[in-house]
């Protein structure tokens, strides 16, 4: 079924993507797999391609386009590709859009064109080893001391903590004050007292960094404060939708893509004298996830249409996130077992997709928060 929500400029971007993908990534997949680490090089060719800060204002260098449709074209294609890429949609998705409407003028002069280039590369560090869907059990602190803040504190499965430039932190800065006591303090590489733990070591998407980040007694300007001191919790409460979204749409993605190839294979297999494909339940079970992914591609851009009517709800995006991710999961172990033996082993696709699935239930809320906020929106 065509998906009518994509308009021609839309297919013009995908067509930039499949190139960038292509030519900078794909020769070098091997090697980032293997170093647990995309090169930095690749955000700036990202970048030059005009695929990050295609939303951010024009008069720092970027695309001045506020149309969620065109992130999604890129979480598309990012996910079809594999996990082998430079973390595109974390910035233009998750990171970006707290500079965008939180920055001041001088931030945004400070961080953007750098930003928008791919030289400058942002993660935002709020999971803690004590605290993770449960924001309220941050522990991570920072105190006034004159116009500066002292933070202390640390965070952990930080996407792109090893390479980044700017870190978006979660702090306590009032104890006393609840919910309203967080703030977002922007931390930059090389600040004294910024360490850098573990690259830690994933189950699955190996080629994403991930790692701890220690603050010791870092002074952070000021004027590194974003948003307003005391909002970080409804900062983050504001953004979290799109990015529940930009999950739901990677998830469907990404297990369509494994499904064409199992498709292909269970017509190319043959078992007993004919094509695997050809059993009925293969034959049913192929048709079923076809149908399933349809429908939730239904959904995406039905959530898709609220995001660029800036109606997109807290609870529409929890229904995407937790049955798209729960959804891309069945279908990826669905494909292995059709690959039978052939799909435990790492030089087929589906076998990798099947570990670097796992965390979409996880990460950006788990689908048991999701159901939560969903609940409590129906009165329950």
């Amino acid at each position: 079924m065509k998906r009518l929500v994509f308009e021609a400029e839309h297919d013009q971007l995908r067509e930039t993507a499949r190139q960038f993908l292509e030519k900078e990534c794909a020769p070098h997949v091997e090697k980032w797999e293997s170093d647990r680490l995309v090169d930095r090089e690749s955000y700036v060719a990202a970048g030059k391609y005009g695929l990050i800060g295609f939303n951010m204002p024009e008069e720092y260098g970027g695309g001045g386009v506020d149309d969620f449709r065109f992130n999604a074209v890129i979480v598309e294609e990012f996910s079809k590709f594999g996990p082998a890429t430079p973390g595109v949609s974390l910035q233009n998705d998750i990171v970006g859009p707290y500079f965008a409407s939180l920055a001041t003028d001088e931030q945004k002069e400070r961080w953007l064109p750098g930003y928008i280039t791919g030289e400058l590369i942002g993660a935002i560090a709020m999971t803690e080893p004590g605290a993770g869907s449960d924001l309220a059990g941050i522990k991570t602190t920072a105190v006034r001391d004159g116009d500066d803040w002292i933070l202390n504190g640390s965070k952990t499965f930080i996407s792109a903590g090893i390479n980044s430039d700017l870190v978006i932190v979660v702090a306590r800065t009032d104890p006393e004050a609840g919910h309203k006591g967080f703030s977002l303090l922007v931390v930059e590489r090389g600040m004294e007292g910024f360490e850098r733990g573990r690259k830690l070591d994933k189950m699955g998407l190996h080629a994403a960094d991930t790692a701890e980040l220690h603050f010791e007694n870092v002074r952070v300007p000021g004027n590194n404060l974003l948003g307003e001191e005391g909002k970080g919790f409804y900062h983050l409460m504001h953004n979290l939708p799109s990015e529940r979204l930009s999950i739901a749409i990677a998830a469907i993605a990404g297990a369509r893509e494994t499904w064409r190839e199992t498709l292909q294979y269970v017509k190319d297999r043959k078992a007993f004298g004919q094509p695997i494909g050809s059993f009925q339940h293969n034959r049913f079970l192929m048709a079923e996830m076809d149908t399933e992914l349809e429908i939730a591609e239904q959904y995406i851009d039905r959530c898709l249409r609220a995001a660029v009517d800036k109606e997109l709800t807290a609870v529409q995006a929890s229904k995407a996130k937790w049955w798209c991710t729960e959804l891309g999961k069945r279908v990826v172990d669905n494909c292995v077992q059709l690959h039978g033996g052939y799909g435990y082993m790492n030089e087929y696709k589906v076998a990798r997709d099947y570990v670097d699935v796992r965390i979409q239930t996880i990460f950006g809320g788990t689908t048991e928060i999701m159901k939560e906020i969903i609940g409590r929106d129906l009165g329950l």
